[in-house]
C-alpha cells in the first residue's frame, strides 16, 4: 500500500486519466484507498464507480469550473495529449499534437498557482522521442535533446510543466518509450501484420526501440509518488534494450507467428509521410534514475513482457 511521507492516503488529480495508461493508474491508486479526481473531456467514457474518484470535466486549456480541486491536492499527474500516431503528420495536426500538450500543462501550472495549499510534485508526461534519433550509444536522462519535431514538442511540453518548480513544486517528467500493453497503444497496430503472417520489422531493423510494460509504467509512477529524491527527467523504457528487429521477432516468437516480412523505409515514408521517423528512428534509453532510486522494474525482459500480454490477449 503507497502512503506520501507522513504516512497518509493522498489527494490526488490526474488530467487525462481516461486514456489506457490514466485507467490503469486510476485503477491501482483507487485499490490503495486514495482520493482522485479526474480531469477529462469525456466524462461520458469513464465507467468506474467509486466513491473515492471524483470526474471533473475540463477542456484541457482553461481553469474554469476545476482549478480549487488543486488546492489541497498532495499530487498532480498529467497525461494529456493528443495521440501521436492518429492521424498524418499536416500542418495543422503537428500544431494539435504540440498545442494539446501545452495548452493543458500551463492551465494546470496556472492552477498550481493560484492554489493556497500547493501539490508537493506535479508528474507531467513526456517522451522518449526528447532525444530524437540516437543510432548508438546509451541514453540516459542527462543525453541532450535531439534535434526533430518529436524533440521539439517534448521539449516545449517539458519547459511549460518546469514552470511549477518556482512555486516550490517537484516537477517530474515522464519521458515514456513505447508502451507494450493489450489494451491499447502501439502494440496492436504491430501485432496485426503477425497475426495475418505477414510481420516483420520496420526499416532496416537496426534501429533501437525503447519499450516498457503498461504495469512498470503505473509501478514506476506509484513509486516516483514518494520518492522525494526523483525530480526532473526520467526515462521509462525497461532496461532491456533492444533494436527493431529483435522486437519483431521475439512480438513473433510470443504469438507463435513468423517475422519475415520487413517493410522498407521508403514504403512507410509514402504510406505515413513524416509520421514514418517515429518508426525508423530510435534510441538506446536507459532507466538510470529509476534503478539508481531502486526501482525494480516487474518486466525487465521483452521475452517476459511479451509472453504475459500473448497470454492475456489468449484469455
Amino acid at each position: 500500500m503507497m502512503l506520501d511521507s507522513k504516512g497518509k492516503f493522498m489527494n490526488i488529480v490526474v488530467a487525462g486519466g481516461s486514456g489506457f495508461i490514466g485507467r490503469e493508474l486510476i485503477k491501482r491508486l483507487l485499490e490503495e484507498q486514495h482520493t482522485l479526481t479526474l480531469l477529462t473531456r469525456h466524462p461520458d467514457k469513464v465507467a468506474i464507480n467509486n466513491a473515492s474518484l471524483h470526474v471533473q470535466r475540463w477542456d484541457a486549456q482553461t481553469v474554469d469550473g476545476w482549478a480549487d480541486r488543486v488546492d489541497g491536492a498532495d499530487a498532480i499527474i498529467n497525461l494529456t495529449g493528443e495521440t501521436i500516431a492518429g492521424h498524418r503528420w499536416t500542418t495543422s495536426q503537428k500544431q494539435i499534437i504540440l498545442a494539446s500538450r501545452i495548452d493543458s500543462t500551463r492551465a494546470l501550472v496556472l492552477a498550481i498557482e493560484r492554489a493556497t495549499k500547493k501539490p508537493a510534485v506535479f508528474i507531467n508526461a513526456s517522451a522518449v522521442g526528447f532525444y530524437g534519433h540516437v543510432p548508438a550509444g546509451d541514453v540516459p536522462e542527462s543525453f541532450p535533446k535531439g534535434d526533430n519535431f518529436l524533440a521539439n514538442v517534448c521539449d516545449q511540453w517539458e519547459r511549460e510543466a518546469r514552470a511549477a518548480e518556482k512555486f516550490g513544486v517537484r516537477v517530474v517528467l515522464a519521458r515514456f518509450g513505447v508502451i507494450l500493453s493489450r489494451k491499447g497503444g502501439a502494440l496492436k497496430k504491430l501485432m496485426m501484420p503477425f497475426s495475418l503472417f505477414v510481420g516483420g520489422h520496420l526499416g532496416n531493423g537496426r534501429q533501437w526501440f525503447p519499450w516498457i510494460h503498461l504495469g512498470d509504467v503505473v509501478a514506476g509512477i506509484v513509486f516516483i509518488l514518494t520518492h522525494r529524491n526523483i525530480s526532473g527527467a526520467v526515462n521509462f523504457s525497461a532496461p532491456d534494450a533492444v533494436t527493431m528487429r529483435e522486437f519483431c521477432k521475439a512480438l513473433g516468437r510470443a504469438l507463435g507467428r513468423p517475422s519475415w516480412a520487413p517493410v522498407p523505409g521508403f514504403v512507410l515514408r509514402l504510406v505515413l509521410g513524416e509520421m514514418a521517423n517515429m518508426l525508423l528512428t530510435g534510441q538506446r534509453v536507459v532507466p538510470k534514475k529509476l534503478v539508481d532510486s531502486g526501482y525494480v522494474f516487474r518486466f525487465s525482459s521483452l521475452g517476459e513482457a511479451l509472453q504475459e500480454i500473448a497470454r492475456d490477449s489468449d484469455s
